[in-house]
């Protein structure tokens, strides 16, 4: 468990695109609210709030320790927990014949992640080379760095990362490899890639490493399919996703479904999608976000 108070950790992390999401989810006093990607209950607390403060109408998901922590007060007022990554969590409940009205993914790393430097998501600071999201998982970033042959590599920093420079990275990564820290990794990069403009050279492999080890696409890919059958007719469901390719996978799984006639299961909330960029400019770590909501039709 983090050794961080968890008002504390509370207080670090600013919910992403908080009043739209209240806005789509659309909260009323007695409705049930799965949050599958809870982090520091941000969004959790507000959506509670709006149930007449009821918690154990809520259903928290989250696979990192430091969650469960900074989520102890809903849990004690009456949430249930799931410590799982939130596609296995979604399948669960789903096989468990759960529904409900209200279904929020956030899939970013939330700032507490991003701003510790043990758990080794950023260069800015100095830190082991880990980026797991669930600290009970065996495999670091580091093992990827130093295992992975250079197409391999190439290949998810190209594809996860949208890198231009993907073979040149990956062929650095290589040669200067074995690497224990986020520092040394990332000063590897920045000697083989020029910075463009604000953007560190190590960014999107980074992003490109986290993706690959906490299978984050993959995630997404399973959870889609199955939030029909979590969804009470009439119920909502937004994502908040922080890069393109989460985003196109949200993108096309709400207009196949949206789309296909008689069988449509869902409508489509959002015609554009709602980006913190316009929509939450008090938040930097928002810039990149888009949420994208839609409700089960009701038959």
């Amino acid at each position: 468990m983090s050794q961080i108070p968890p008002q504390q950790l509370q207080n670090v992390h600013i919910p992403v695109l908080l009043e739209d999401v209240l806005t789509y989810l659309s909260p009323t006093k007695g409705e049930t609210y799965l949050d599958l990607t809870a982090g520091y209950g941000g969004h959790a607390r507000a959506v509670i709030e709006k149930l007449g403060n009821d918690a154990s109408l809520a259903t928290l998901v989250d696979r990192d320790a430091t969650s469960e922590a900074a989520l102890q007060s809903l849990i004690e007022a009456g949430a249930h927990f799931i410590r799982s990554d939130f596609a296995s969590a979604a399948q669960a409940l789903a096989n468990e014949g759960k529904q409900f009205d209200m279904i929020l993914a956030d899939l970013g790393v939330s700032s507490p992640q991003l701003d510790r430097a043990e758990r080794g998501f950023s260069f800015m600071q100095d830190g082991p080379l880990d980026m797991r999201m669930d600290q009970r998982g065996e495999q670091t970033a580091a093992d990827i760095v130093n295992t992975y042959k250079a197409e391999a590599l190439e290949k998810l920093i190209r594809i996860y990362g949208e890198e231009p420079h993907a073979k040149r990275i990956a062929q650095a990564i290589v040669e200067h490899r074995p690497y224990t820290t986020t520092g040394q990794l990332a000063g590897a990069i920045a000697q083989t890639v020029r910075r463009r403009g604000k953007i560190h050279p190590a960014t999107r492999t980074f992003q490109a490493l986290r993706i690959e080890l906490n299978q984050e696409l993959e995630q997404v890919k399973r959870l889609l399919p199955l939030l029909p059958r979590l969804l009470k007719p009439g119920g909502r469901v937004a994502v908040i996703s922080f890069h393109s390719l989460e985003d196109r996978l949200v993108k096309q799984y709400f207009a196949d479904v949206a789309q296909s006639g008689y069988e449509a299961e869902l409508q489509i909330l959002t015609k554009k999608p709602i980006t913190g960029a316009n929509n939450d400019v008090t938040n930097p770590r928002a810039r990149s976000a888009k949420l994208r909501a839609a409700a089960k039709i009701k038959k």
